[in-house]
Order: C-alpha cells, then structure tokens, then sequence
C-alpha cells in the first residue's frame, strides 16, 4: 500500500498484478511530499516494535485497514486505485515466481498442476508466500458490507493505458513504468498450463473475484 498525503493519493498493492512496477513508478513522488519524513520515522519504530503500534500500511493491506486506521474526511478525500489480474493468469504467474525466487514453498511440487492442487488445499498450512496470492483480489478492494469503496479498478492486462489513467486522476505526468519482476521463464499463454479440472478448480475458488471483475478463462 502507498500513501500520499500531498498527492492525495492510496495505492492497494496487490500481490502480482503489477504493483511492484507501479510502486516503483510512484515512489519518486515520496521525495517531494513533506509528509514522507515523519511517514519514515513512524514506519521505523513500527518495524523496531514489531508493529504493535500500528502506525504502518503494510505492502498488501486491504483497503479496509485504510479505511479504519485513517480520519474518516481524509480517507474519504483520498483518490484509492488498484490493480487485478485474470485469475488463472495470475495463478501461473505466481508458480514461475515461487518457482524461480523461493523454490522451497514449492512443497517438492515441479509441476503447475500438482502445485496449484497443493496450494488450493484448505488442509494446506498457512504460508504467507503461497497465501498471499490466493487471497482473493475482491478482498482489497471492499469494506466490510462488501461494497468495493476504491475509485478506480486498473488491469493489469492493460496496464500502461490504465497506470495513465490513475495518473490524470492523481494530477500529474505518468512516470516511466520500469517493468520490475518481468518474467522471462513462462509462456505467455496462461490458458496452456490448464485442463478442465484445474481450469475448473481456479473458477470455483476464485468464483467472487471472477464475477466482480469480470473475467473469462477464454478472452474475447
């Protein structure tokens, strides 16, 4: 999550859907609001704390713990913007980046299949890496009625015309978008890493996100 207090601005992260090359993009504007030094500080003793005085958004707070931890008026004034990903995509995306960056969350699982079936396990313990990214994307974006209360939902599929768009509603020139944690070791066909079951099994997990958003296993 990103806070500009002088831009006006809250930036949901959430896992895989681009926010690290947005993130990266947004963070120059820090160095220009007098806010980010206190920000600094509060968020170091935080982090000395071990975060029992909650003065830190994390990196993939919901935008309900915005909601509750800000003043009302100034939470309210704020532009809120997020981006989603098509679920089976982000799925794959998320295998090649354990795979290549923390191989042993993989459970000894080589294949996409069997560490998908792994990962969607309710009997599966809890671990932040894997979790992360099979909490559901609509979570991050609603409040507690489950009315989405951000102002603009981007994609990741058209990232750069909608990180331009967020952009014209934050008031200023978009900054280069660096692409951070590109993959290189995937195909870019999502769809050939599925059968019917799997196919069928991210569409029953992720059944809220993918009638929310609006996304199809099969693109128009």
């Amino acid at each position: 999550m990103l806070l500009s207090p002088k831009y006006r601005f809250l930036f949901v992260h959430i896992a895989k859907t681009g926010g690290t090359s947005v993130r990266s993009a947004l963070e120059g504007l820090r160095w220009r609001d007098p806010w980010y030094y206190p920000m600094f500080l509060c968020s170091r003793f935080s982090h000395l704390s071990g975060h029992r005085i909650a003065t830190k958004l994390p990196r993939h707070a919901k935008v309900i713990a915005a909601r509750e931890l800000l003043p009302r008026e100034f939470f309210d004034a704020l532009f809120k913007f997020a981006f989603v990903r098509n679920p089976w995509d982000l799925q794959v995306s998320s295998f090649h980046h354990i795979r290549r960056e923390r191989p042993r969350f993989l459970g000894g699982r080589e294949t996409f299949e069997d560490f998908l079936r792994w990962k969607l396990d309710p009997q599966r313990p809890y671990q932040y890496h894997l979790d992360t990214s099979i909490t559901l994307q609509s979570d991050y974006l609603i409040d507690l009625h489950g009315q989405v209360i951000v102002d603009f939902i981007g994609r990741y599929e058209r990232l750069h015309d909608d990180f331009a768009t967020a952009c014209a509603r934050i008031g200023i020139q978009p900054p280069a978008l660096p692409h951070a944690r590109k993959a290189a070791d995937r195909k870019q066909d999502y769809r050939g890493y599925y059968n019917d079951q799997t196919a069928e099994l991210v569409a029953s997990y992720f059944a809220r996100d993918i009638q929310l958003l609006e996304y199809r296993f099969e693109p128009d």
